[in-house]
């Protein structure tokens, strides 16, 4: 189709040549467009996009090492690491200039936190050398190595220097190496001592403790979606109050309430032993543990798996039952053959919505689950909240975001994530 004919271009109403117009009105409208989803854009932008960046970033970033001890990196470089002894003076002079910038900017604190999470005691270090260089005249005071020695002998360790120049890099793995249960070692990455080794056990316990928590809802979810989906609508209406009642309660008070009653002291237990079930002098242990984590949080996230699989049973139509049945099919063979594969995708949903929800909880495994039963998650919190190891939060926070999108990815391998509905 031509825009032009015999006579000229081919004019819209104002005068101006057709196809001109019509791209005009297309940019209008891809304008509108997007001003009606901006504002939802800015806010998944901030909320969402940005922290996952900066998440990233500081996994990796390690600039605070290079940006306080400049000199000293870079005198570092020609020292041999294997020797078994500390660097010679022309790197303790470049410390002790960096040492009284940094100490003036009260910067060496910060610095020998970063670095104690590498190696402990270093901050000690950084912290009573910062008190002294002040007063020292870096031009003139040297020699500075009997110096720093005569301020703590460990300033002559050879694994001190190994851990400033492993880290003096902007960036470095470290975090991710430590996330791993790996350090840096002089060969490149080794295993931390056994009894540091802790992240892949909690990641781990983290999987599976998760996978069960699922598995209990759907077990406990599927019977009460299927008789909230088959009542009348007024009694399935009543009962879904019941359900959703736990919304209106706090979270804390809903795991406190769980501490009460699994504790040895508390509800079950007093009532096992009035049953005369259990021994008074053997009483279960129920809390501190992992049992008493997936109790609370199957509790808690019950709801969550309910609520997609009656929306998508609602939507089956009872007459196939029916017809299964007037074939000849018994109860169970209609149920499982007919019922069962279409409420498949409400199965899903909530599978996907609990796990997700299950693997990020860290209040109530705090709460109830002891040393026994808490969750990476509760480690995150831990460097986030109290060590102040942002980096290796992130990083812990980063791995646990790639397999959660590992898993989502084999989810829809095999099942299909086309399968999920919501109703």
């Amino acid at each position: 189709m031509s825009d032009t004919t015999n006579n000229g271009p081919v004019l819209a109403a104002d005068g101006t040549p057709l196809k001109r117009s019509l791209a005009r009105a297309l940019r209008m409208q891809k304008l509108r467009a997007l001003m009606l989803i901006a504002p939802l854009l800015i806010f998944v932008l901030l909320t969402f996009i940005l922290p996952i960046a900066d998440m990233l970033f500081r996994s990796v970033e390690n600039q605070i090492v290079s940006e306080t001890l400049p000199e000293t990196v870079v005198a570092l470089q020609d020292w041999d690491t294997e020797s078994g002894e500390a660097p010679g003076e022309e790197v303790f002079a470049a410390l002790a200039v960096d040492m009284k910038a940094a100490a003036e900017a009260k910067l060496h604190t910060r610095v020998g936190s970063r670095l104690n999470y590498e190696n402990p005691g270093i901050s000690s270090l950084f912290r009573k050398a910062g008190r002294q260089v002040k007063k020292w005249d870096v031009e003139n005071d040297g020699p500075y190595k009997e110096k720093f020695l005569d301020l703590h002998k460990n300033w002559g360790d050879p694994d001190v220097w190994r851990t400033i120049q492993a880290y003096s890099p902007k960036f470095t793995n470290g975090y991710f190496l430590n996330a791993a249960d790996l350090q840096k070692g002089p060969d490149g990455p080794e295993w931390r001592p056994e009894n540091e080794q802790i992240y892949w056990t909690l990641f781990i316990r983290t999987l599976i403790m998760s996978l069960a928590i699922t598995t209990s809802c759907i077990i406990l979810g599927y019977p009460v979606a299927w008789i909230l989906a088959n009542l009348p609508s007024r009694s399935a209406n009543l009962l879904m109050i019941l359900v959703l009642l736990p919304f209106w309660t706090s979270l804390l008070v809903r795991t406190s309430a769980w501490k009460v009653m699994l504790q040895q002291q508390g509800v079950i237990n007093e009532t096992l032993v009035w049953l005369g079930l259990v021994a008074d002098d053997a009483r279960l242990v129920m809390i501190n543990n992992q049992f008493g984590t997936i109790v609370a949080m199957t509790h808690i996230l019950l709801p969550f798996m309910i609520l997609p699989m009656y929306s998508v049973m609602q939507t089956i139509n009872p007459t196939y039952l029916r017809a299964a049945k007037s074939l000849g099919a018994t109860n169970w063979t209609a149920f499982w053959r007919v019922y069962f594969p279409q409420s498949v995708p409400g199965i899903g949903a909530g599978s996907i919505l609990v796990f997700i929800l299950a693997i990020g909880y860290y209040i109530t495994p705090e709460l109830v689950g002891g040393t026994k039963g808490v969750f990476i998650s509760n480690r995150i919190a831990f460097h986030i909240s109290t060590s102040l190891n942002w980096g290796l939060a992130a990083a812990l926070g980063t791995i646990l975001l790639v397999v959660v999108l590992a898993l989502y990815w084999a989810y829809d391998k095999i099942v299909g994530i086309d399968n999920v509905k919501l109703g």
